[in-house]
């Protein structure tokens, strides 16, 4: 029996069906409402309407649950790798032998950036940020790289698809060498997906990088976590320019701008600043926990907490067995880890963060874990970006396929002034 929801307005009912997904959520569907009543909806932040129906990722907040395709996180963080997991959003399945084996060679074919492209990151202004520089040339990369017309649409996806997958790994260590104005370091074909990007990071001439098989592992969890959650800002924002037609690389781009932002990529890095400015001020913890406590204080304790995650965030738990795994190998002294262990071990103890379940998220492992493997903090972010894209990728690719497709256009609520005649400028007071 379908189910409906009846509304009233100025005395006459109407309907409204029910939408359940396959996890028991329900939705009013109220694509028909302003057709039928000539009202819209106001929710200011989306924070109560579903923008589209998707196969890819399933979140519980309540319940601390994020499944990819139907595979719990857990399980992938242990068993898998971010190249595999990559397969599985993009293409739904996990791939056979054959089929991994076919995707990391595209990949390794298409890890290499054009030349040319060289002169575009040696221009940029050194203090220029790297979410930035990534962002334009991925939009430039669809210069490098146009459409061929013998290919079909199938085939010139999957292609762009590779592409972006490896060339953005590549162009941000790319760019973090010439930032640093050393020798750019390019891929090796002997080298996996992650391994690789830390050889292009870190190895030099005067100082071969040694790979560390923890490091890599450690690295690929950390991308499998921000692989995809959902219709979050940058993957919203992707959706909706890609409901444009706009091709795959303008659409990306979008989604790094809006993963730029404090609030959503930014935040691993709001997590590092916040350690720091403990520091500065003497190291003790005391303080700061005081402050978050004071709902009068606009102060708060970035990485813990979760918009969506009402319990313990489910990629923090797995964040910080990785994290503690690569901490136990870093030998240099670090004072910000330091304080990070014992903000993490005040803050599990304390009945107001129990209580408000401001528990440490994933933001909060991640930005200990990228530091305590070299990554400096500007490039923080990047390492979101390179993780999101097979979510980006996956969602685009499921937008454009709905045969139900429309162009994202929201309604708004107009509250400014009414009609007035214009004044001549002579005339105004």
């Amino acid at each position: 029996m379908k189910q409906t929801v009846k509304i009233i307005i100025d005395g006459k009912t109407f309907e409204l069906p029910i939408i359940t997904g396959s996890e028991g959520e329900r939705a009013i569907d109220i694509s028909r409402l302003r057709q039928e009543t000539g009202l819209v909806t106001l929710d200011p932040g989306f924070v109560n309407t579903a923008s589209c129906q998707s196969r890819i990722t399933f979140v519980d907040g309540e319940k601390g649950i994020l499944r990819y395709r139907g595979i719990p996180v857990e399980q992938l963080a242990e068993h898998s790798t971010f190249v595999e997991t990559a397969y599985l959003l993009i293409n739904g399945e996990l791939p056979t032998q054959e089929q991994l084996n076919r995707f990391s060679v595209m990949l390794n074919d298409s890890s290499l950036v054009h030349e040319d492209m060289r002169a575009f990151f040696e221009n940029f202004p050194r203090w220029a940020h790297p979410m930035g520089i990534l962002s334009s040339m991925v939009n430039a990369l669809r210069a490098f790289y146009p459409e061929i017309p013998e290919r079909t649409e199938e085939e010139e996806i999957n292609i762009t698809v590779t592409r972006l997958l490896s060339k953005v790994r590549t162009m941000a260590a790319m760019s973090y060498k010439i930032f640093r104005g050393h020798k750019v370091i390019y891929p090796r074909h002997d080298l996996t997906y992650a391994a690789n990007f830390l050889n292009m990071m870190f190895n030099s001439p005067v100082k071969p990088y040694v790979i560390d098989e923890d490091v890599v592992k450690a690295l690929n969890v950390f991308w499998i976590l921000h692989a995809d959650h959902e219709q979050n800002c940058s993957t919203a924002a992707v959706r909706l320019v890609g409901s444009a037609r706009v091709n795959l690389y303008a659409a990306i781009s979008a989604g790094i701008c809006a993963l730029w932002g404090p609030l959503h990529g930014g935040a691993n890095q709001a997590v590092v600043e916040m350690l720091s400015q403990i520091h500065a001020n003497g190291g003790d913890v005391a303080p700061f926990i005081a402050r978050a406590k004071d709902k009068n204080d606009p102060f708060r304790l970035m990485g813990f907490g979760h918009r969506v995650y009402k319990t313990y965030d489910p990629r923090g738990q797995i964040m910080k067995k990785v994290c503690d795994k690569v901490l136990g190998k870093v030998t240099r002294q670090d004072p910000l880890l330091d304080i990070a262990m014992r903000l993490e071990e005040v803050a599990l103890k304390d009945p107001y963060f129990i209580d408000h379940h401001l528990y440490p998220n994933i933001d909060f492992y991640s930005g200990i874990l990228l530091r305590a493997m070299g990554i400096p903090l500007n490039m923080f972010t990047v390492m979101f970006a390179i993780g999101r894209l097979p979510g980006w990728i996956s969602q685009w690719k499921e937008s454009i396929d709905n045969p139900n497709w429309k162009i994202h256009r929201p309604r708004q609520i107009y509250i400014g002034l009414k009609q007035r005649d214009y004044v001549p400028i002579k005339e105004r007071g």
